[in-house]
Formats: C-alpha cells, sequence, structure tokens
C-alpha cells in the first residue's frame, strides 16, 4: 500500500504541473487587461502603464509563466490585483469554507443516496420502487443552482414571511449577526441552519444519481451463489443484505466518488454564489469579474488538486472495503 500510494503521488506531480500551466496559458490569452478596471477620466495613461508594470504585466507571457510556476512550487500564487493581498493569505482564509459545504454535501449524498438505493434494491419492482426511481430522476436532471433557488424561495422566504415559521433556514452567509455573542451551542447550530440549504442543494442531485448506482449493483450482488447461502443458513434478511452483499456492491458505488469530485466543485461555484457563501466558488467568481489572474490561478488549481486527491482517495477505499484488493 505504501508503495502504491507514493508511486501515485509521484505519478501526480507531472499531472498537477500539466494543469497549473494549461490555467496559467489559458487565463494569459483571455481577453481583457486587468488594469481596466481601474480605468477613469482622471486617471493617466502613465499611471495604468506603471500600474501595469507593478504587476508585472508587461513582461512577456513567457517570462511571467517561469516566475509564476516558480513561486507557484514554492507555495506562492502571487500577490491579488483586486484585494492587494498575498493570495496565499486568502486561500488560507477562504479554501475552509468550500470544504466544510463540499465534505458536508458528499457525505449526505453518499449516505442517502446508499440507503435509498439499498431499500429500492430490497423492494425491486414494488410501488415504492418505482416512485423512488422517479424522484431520482427528477433530482438527478435537475441542475443545482436551480434547486438551490427553489429551496431558498420555499424554506427560507415562504417559510418566514408567508408560513410565518419561527424556525426557518438563513439565505445567504455562514452566520447571523451577531453569531459572536451566540453560545457555544447556539453557534454551532446557527452555522448548521445556514449550511443546511447549500449542502444539500449539491447533496440531492448526487443522492439520485448514487442511488441508481446502488439499485443496480446490489440487484446483481445479491443474485450471487454465496448471497443464496446465507439466506439458506436461515441469517435474517438485514445481517444478508448490510453483512455480505452490501460491501460488494459498494465497489463501483466507490468509483463515483472520484467521478463526482469535480462536479461537486465546479457545483461550489453556482451555490456558493447563489447563497453567499464566502468559499472558493464565490472567490473564484468574483475574481473573474474583477480580472483577478492570480486568485482565478490559485482557485482553479486548488480545485484540480483536490480532484486529484478524490480520485486517490476512492482508489485507496477500494482495499478498505473489498480485503481482496491488494496494491503492491
Amino acid at each position: 500500500m505504501g508503495r502504491y500510494l507514493i508511486r501515485r503521488l509521484l505519478g501526480a506531480i507531472p499531472l498537477v504541473l500539466g494543469i497549473a500551466t494549461i490555467i496559467f496559458f489559458v487565463l494569459s490569452l483571455a481577453p481583457g487587461d486587468p488594469v481596466s478596471i481601474y480605468t477613469a477620466p482622471n486617471v493617466s495613461s502613465e499611471v495604468l502603464e506603471q500600474m501595469r508594470q507593478n504587476m508585472g504585466l508587461d513582461q512577456p507571457v513567457h517570462v511571467r509563466y517561469v516566475r509564476w510556476m516558480g513561486s507557484m512550487i514554492q507555495g506562492d500564487f502571487g500577490v491579488s490585483f483586486a484585494r492587494n493581498q498575498p493570495v496565499r493569505e486568502i486561500v488560507q482564509q477562504i479554501l475552509p469554507n468550500t470544504l466544510i459545504l463540499s465534505l458536508s454535501a458528499i457525505t449526505l449524498a453518499f449516505l442517502t443516496g446508499i440507503l435509498i438505493g439499498v431499500f429500492q434494491a430490497v423492494r425491486q419492482n414494488s410501488l415504492i420502487d418505482n416512485s423512488l426511481s422517479v424522484v431520482a430522476l427528477f433530482f438527478y436532471s435537475m441542475p443545482s443552482f436551480w434547486l438551490a433557488l427553489m429551496l431558498i424561495l420555499i424554506f427560507s422566504l415562504t417559510a418566514r414571511n408567508v408560513w410565518d415559521w419561527p424556525f426557518y433556514f438563513p439565505a445567504s452567509g455562514m452566520t447571523s449577526v451577531g453569531h459572536e455573542f451566540m453560545s457555544p451551542l447556539e453557534q454551532v447550530g446557527d452555522r448548521l441552519r445556514h449550511l443546511a440549504l447549500p449542502s444539500i442543494s449539491l447533496a440531492l442531485v448526487l443522492a439520485a444519481g448514487i442511488a441508481r448506482y446502488m439499485r443496480g449493483s446490489l440487484l446483481e450482488v445479491i443474485r450471487q451463489d454465496y448471497v443464496r447461502t446465507a439466506r439458506a443458513k436461515g441469517l435474517p434478511e438485514r445481517t444478508v443484505i448490510f453483512k455480505h452483499a452490501l460491501r460488494n456492491a459498494l465497489i463501483p458505488v466507490v468509483t463515483l466518488l472520484g467521478l463526482y469530485l469535480p462536479f461537486l466543485f465546479s457545483g461550489t461555484v453556482f451555490i456558493e454564489t447563489v447563497f453567499a457563501w464566502p468559499g472558493m466558488g464565490k472567490l473564484v467568481v468574483d475574481a473573474i469579474g474583477q480580472r483577478d489572474y492570480p486568485v482565478v490561478m490559485a482557485g482553479a488549481f486548488i480545485f484540480a488538486v483536490m480532484v486529484i486527491i478524490g480520485n486517490l482517495v476512492a482508489d485507496l477505499l477500494y482495499s478498505v472495503i473489498d480485503p481482496r484488493i491488494r496494491y503492491e
């Protein structure tokens, strides 16, 4: 296992460098000038040219690439054009917020999807199975940002202003006004209320696909001879399903972890914008509007690295679920 992990990490180095190179040149060739946001009638061209020099934009693209790559390898993504602050400091403040949202969403998605898939497989072709299939297809075909808007409309605006519910979910931000004056227990509850709608918006779309995969995989496994043997021994149906069949049925589902991570991180860009969640997605969207290239490159690079790590974690989970799988 250790050798396999080292080989995968070493193999990821050229992939990460290649992704960073593509990100840099795509943004460098994109139309627009970061200095243009400072253009005004009372700003002379000499001042704008001096700003361009201070940002290093007057250098040829290959020179800027070598400098940026050298700094990036050392963990320095440069200085934000818009905030005049090191990008590394910005990322250190913002990245945990995206990780909280992403990990909450993917945990909720897999737990919900696996449980629904198992329930459908056990009750194959029943009314409940067919109904859940229709519901899963409905959510699977739904854009996450549209679902987010509907959840805000129902469980935030309508629940508060029309139904007059005492308990409603906030529509934006991570905390309420006066969060710092709450007790520790109230602060946790306030964070969870703000986290509920964004994580559900991401999780429902993912859970629908996971449930379909889980149902098909478990239906194939429960027809195997060893499952019939377990039933013939008189074991309870719950033991047969959850102890003997489920672990083998989870192997194809674990593959979805690596496949869904790109969708999850790209989805956070829209969800964080809709809910004004102060994460990497919203940061990148704001940076694109401001032509803040260092922040955009850092955000895209971090998203790519997370996807690579997610695929590695999915591969390692195979051996945890199925002891027969060994990486040597």
